[in-house]
């Protein structure tokens, strides 16, 4: 599927908009609507290794998928990559471009494609006809993290890590 891609223009310094996007605590909060049961897969939410898990709502079914920062050009740029489907055997590719515009104003771009090589997962990407409503769902979820960048509401929906993390409480 794909490329598609969205893009926003956010009233917020690029460095605030970077971080928040390169931190995978934060994203259920714009992507609720579209990934469910969203969870981090190491401690460390932000940064190059950090990752996550969730379900991809693809009609006419929800698809398992993970994805891992493996490029981060702060405050530019963001490169996800990660598997899904049947046997995790389809890769994705997220891209995050940060451009600077005049004053604070920051126009984010996010772009999303997956690369099937099974036959049968091409022919239900085909038949599905996923990439229409991808592309509106990623538009809505940069809306989303535009209203709440500028309204500073992002981070009360940060995900923790299931069991928390021993380390920062002290806990041997």
């Amino acid at each position: 599927m794909g490329p598609v891609s969205a893009e926003v223009e956010i009233d917020v310094p690029r460095e605030r908009a970077f971080e928040a996007i390169s931190d995978l605590s934060l994203r259920s909060a714009f992507t609720d609507h579209f990934l469910t049961d969203f969870h981090l897969t190491r401690i460390e939410s932000t940064g190059i290794g950090a990752g996550a898990r969730f379900r991809f709502a693809v009609w006419p079914r929800a698809v398992w998928m993970d994805t891992t920062i493996d490029e981060a050009e702060e405050p530019h740029r963001l490169v996800e990559h990660g598997r899904g489907g049947r046997l995790n055997r389809i890769p994705s590719t997220t891209v995050w471009e940060l451009t600077e515009g005049p004053g604070s104003l920051t126009k984010v771009r996010v772009s999303y494609w997956t690369e099937p090589s099974n036959p049968v997962d091409r022919a239900l990407e085909l038949l599905s006809g996923a990439s229409i409503p991808c592309e509106r769902r990623w538009r809505e979820a940069l809306r989303r993290l535009r209203d709440l960048l500028e309204s500073g509401e992002l981070a009360a929906g940060r995900v923790a890590v299931a069991g928390g993390n021993p380390h920062a409480t002290g806990i041997p």
